[in-house]
């Protein structure tokens, strides 16, 4: 009886000494299973026992940003799926939904969120922003004014900014090898 009480006790500190996984684990790790990305999306996992943090590399292959390539950095906070990944874009880029800081403006990583959607849904609004931005909703004002008076200038501005130029006095980080 003794040798069972103690090999209890040898099981119950091991079970404490294992990190637990949190339910934002678990719905993230089932997330990744899921995921069919296209070749123009790759992910990064820096840390391969941390999960929650990740980075996500858009190469799109056709559009005005065609042959780029953009970074977001993931980091999901332990209420996912009830809040929404914070995602920003590392690279300065010059865009309508993505502000000078890197934060992204996409519905679903604000008020439309709901537990439902999942990172897949993030990663293909992510990708639709570089095919369709979306100057009625901007973070950066000026460049979604541009896109929506003079199309061609903005169609010119990103290619300068995707060269590493600056355009209108701000210095964009070079995404292009075109």
């Amino acid at each position: 009886m003794i040798k069972i009480w103690s090999m209890k006790k040898s099981e119950d500190a091991a079970a404490k000494r294992k990190p637990k996984t949190s339910a934002a684990q678990i719905r993230v790790q089932k997330d990744l299973t899921e995921l069919e990305l296209p070749e123009t999306m790759k992910t990064n996992f820096p840390d391969a026992n941390d999960l929650l943090n990740f980075t996500l590399t858009i190469t799109p292959d056709e559009g005005m940003y065609k042959g780029g390539s953009f970074t977001f950095s993931f980091a999901i906070n332990t209420n996912y799926p009830h809040e929404p990944p914070k995602v920003k874009c590392i690279p300065k880029i010059y865009h309508p939904n993505v502000d000078l800081d890197g934060n992204v403006c996409l519905n679903i990583l604000r008020e439309d969120w709901k537990p439902v959607l999942n990172l897949n849904s993030v990663m293909v609004g992510l990708q639709y922003l570089f095919l369709e931005p979306n100057a009625d909703d901007p973070l950066n004002k000026e460049a979604a004014e541009e896109l929506r008076r003079n199309r061609e200038q903005f169609i010119y501005n990103v290619r300068q900014a995707m060269r590493g130029n600056s355009v209108k006095a701000i210095q964009y980080d070079r995404v292009s090898a075109l």
